[in-house]
Parts: C-alpha cells; structure tokens; sequence
C-alpha cells in the first residue's frame, strides 16, 4: 500500500480525506531529539506524502548539527508559494546541490536547494512518480494519464530533465504505470506496474539505453512491481506487490550483466534500503481475501543472496507501529530509520533504531512520512 492512488483499499482512505483549510502557512515545529553529530553528513530530508486531495505534503528537515526535528518547513522558507509544497509528495532525491521532490497528484517536480530548500523551480510532469539521476540527467517516470483505475490507462514514459536548466530534454514510452527506476552502467531500469489496469497488470522491467534513450528490451519479472533498488555487486532489487488475492507479492533479483532474474523470494516487501551487503526489507501484505495485514521487518545479505533471521527491530518497538511505510539506513552510523503512517490522515511517527535494532528516539512527523534523502557536506 506504498503508493495509496494505485490500491483500492487506499482509495477508500482516501476519499475520507478532509480538503485543507484556509491560507495560513502552519509554522515548523521545532523538537530536540539528538545531540550526536555526524561526520560528512549535515542531516536528512524526510517527504511526508499527505493524503491525496488534501494539498498537505510536507517537508521535514532533521539537523544534525544541533539535534533538532523541523517539522513543515517548506511554507517558511517558501512563503510566496501558491499551496506550498501540492498533493502527495512521492520521491525526494539529491543530486548537483539540488532537493528534488516529485509532487505526483500536482504534476510536478519540485527543485530546491539541497542546503536551504529554498525554491529554484518545478518540472512540470503529469502523474509523476520517482527519480533517477546520471551524467547530469535527472530522469522522472510519469503514468501520463490522470489518477484514476481505468483497463484503458494509457501507457508510461520516462522524461530526461537537464539539471542545469530544468527543461525536458528527451522521453522514452516504457510498460504501464512505471514506478521507481535505477541506473546500472550505461542503463536505467525502470519498473512498470500496470495498477490503473487492474487485473492487467504490467509485469516487466523496461531497461533504457542512457546514451539513445530508446527502450533495448523488457524483462519479464512479476505482476505489479513497485521498487528497484541496486547494490553494490551489480545486481537490482525489483518488489513485486501481487495482486492482493491469490497472487502474494515478492522479491526479485536482476543481474545488470545479463538482464535475467537470477533469484526470487516469495515475501513482503513494501519497501526496502540497501545498506552495504544489507538489505533492510519490511512488509506490509493485506489480503482482501481476509482483510486482514501481515507486517514484517527482515533482512536479505545482498552478497550471498540469502535471507538473514530474525528482524532488524529487536527491541519490541515493532508492536507499537501501526503502518510502516518508509525505511532509510544513515549512510555512515548505520542507524536504521522507518516512518509509522499510522492511519494516513493524522501525522505519522519517524522512530529511529541503531544497527542492532535498538531504539534510539521517535518523533512526529507530517502526515504519511515515507521518502528520505541525506543531506551530505558539501
């Protein structure tokens, strides 16, 4: 239930959803949480996703240089902005000195300075969905039709953007509704879900050459994939999230070198991080069958291709979060963070456990934290 527009329990939530109400900019709210500095890191960016209609995605900001928890801090440094950030913010990236941060249901791409988050401007971009950067190139995957379940949803494509003007320069057709995408050599991989032609859904993985920006071939993985996620061993982490029936969603790995999937698991994995040779997994399955979820937190050696036991939360905390729907590993520390969505229209929890699963502080967050993006020294 990662992305809310593309599940039809979600879509449920959603239209309990109430519109924002007036025109007052809500001011941050400040929390100390930490008095740890962090070496090549100046802190990190966490994209609270709003639910959709209510114009309420919000940037959070944590410093770690003083400790402190900025919670809503786009309307502040942005106060000329028409509705502030927009509607359901879905990937934040930096890259260049620059915060992008894709608005989806505002068809948008946000730009900011990565060290302000001051703006800079927007690419304007319908539906959009994730971010992958190369050689100056910012690369954005659009559904290209409006939000909606529809058998005749049209095809995706993915716009390159150049990130000295912020014009788009070229765009390729890919599968159906494609989500997140990662670059492996000279090729970006990008995984089509199909979710607007439920029960049709798209299975494949379009692989681009960067250097025609044409699309080389298609690689047959599983129904409605969502994430890809490289290591370090030339290898992509491709989740597929079923169909919520009878088909239960999955794990699958590529090797870049022959465009094959050289591994399946058959486990939840709504969402995951690559940290060194270890991949933080958690799931969130809900069958309709039961109406019932099924949560996990596992962890998967990306260098022998092996589940680990047990679960990278080893202090019980796990009991107190009601959604998990984000997971990020600081770069340096190791310290492992997941966001708690709760009910998806009240604001959310960040906890933060170090590398032996132990938690170390949890904050409130903005409604639906869910995309991080570390903020290096420049």
């Amino acid at each position: 239930m990662q992305s809310i527009q593309l599940s039809i329990l979600a879509a449920f939530v959603l239209l309990t959803a109430a519109c924002r109400k007036g025109d007052q900019i809500v001011p941050p709210v400040v929390t100390p949480v930490d008095t740890v500095a962090i070496n090549g890191y100046l802190g990190f960016y966490l994209l609270n996703e709003g639910n959709m209609g209510s114009n309420k995605s919000t940037l959070d900001y944590y410093d770690y240089t003083t400790g402190k928890y900025n919670e809503n801090i786009y309307a502040t440094v942005n106060p000329n902005v028409v509705k502030e950030l927009g509607d359901v913010g879905n990937d934040i990236r930096i890259y260049g000195g620059k915060l992008y941060a894709v608005i989806n249901v505002s068809n948008k791409v946000e730009v900011m300075d990565a060290l302000t988050s001051k703006r800079i401007g927007q690419i304007n971009i319908p539906n959009c969905r994730y971010l992958a950067f190369a050689n100056g190139k910012a690369y954005v995957s659009s559904y290209a039709g409006p939000v909606e379940i529809d058998p005749n949803a049209p095809i995706g494509f993915v716009a390159e953007v150049d990130t000295t003007t912020l014009q788009i320069t070229r765009k390729v057709i890919v599968g159906y509704q494609p989500e997140e995408m990662a670059v492996a050599g000279n090729k970006l991989y990008v995984a089509n879900s199909g979710g607007y032609r439920v029960p049709d859904y798209d299975r494949t993985v379009s692989v681009i050459d960067l250097s025609t920006f044409k699309e080389i071939k298609k690689i047959d993985v599983a129904i409605n994939l969502h994430h890809v996620k490289p290591d370090r061993h030339g290898d992509l982490y491709v989740t597929s999230r079923g169909d919520y029936y009878s088909v239960q969603p999955s794990l699958h790995i590529i090797d870049t070198k022959t465009d094959l999937v050289k591994k399946s698991f058959h486990l939840a994995s709504s969402n995951l991080w690559v940290h060194n040779d270890t991949a933080f997994i958690y799931g969130t399955a809900f069958s309709y069958d039961t109406h019932t979820w099924k949560i996990s937190y596992n962890m998967l050696d990306v260098k022998t291709e092996t589940l680990l036991p047990g679960s990278f939360i080893n202090d019980g905390t796990d009991k107190n979060i009601k959604m998990p729907y984000g997971v990020a590993v600081h770069p340096v520390t190791g310290d492992i963070f997941v966001t708690d969505a709760r009910d998806y229209v009240s604001p959310g929890t960040l906890y933060c456990f170090d590398k032996k699963g132990k938690k170390k502080w949890s904050v409130t967050t903005g409604d639906i934290p869910a995309h991080f993006a570390f903020l290096p020294v420049p």
